[in-house]
């Protein structure tokens, strides 16, 4: 059986790489893909217990940044 806090951040991380793909017109397999690539997904994960108290654009634009950094070109 899966904690709450678990289920939450799941919850939270599947609606985030949908809005991200969604915003950046791509799948949500290349939208996840390309946070894995680009470290997103490991910020995502890292920093969850912030980025779930931003506001959606917020944490899109949050994740974005980390990929450009990253040499991500989204």
């Amino acid at each position: 059986m899966m904690s709450k806090n678990s289920h939450n951040i799941l919850q939270y991380t599947i609606a985030i790489v949908a809005d991200f793909a969604s915003h950046y017109g791509i799948s949500q397999r290349q939208a996840l893909n390309y946070l894995v690539r680009y470290k997103g997904f490991k910020h995502l994960q890292d920093y969850y217990e912030v980025l779930h108290t931003f506001s959606f654009e917020d944490s899109i634009a949050s994740l974005a940044q980390v990929c450009r950094n990253n040499g991500g070109k989204l």
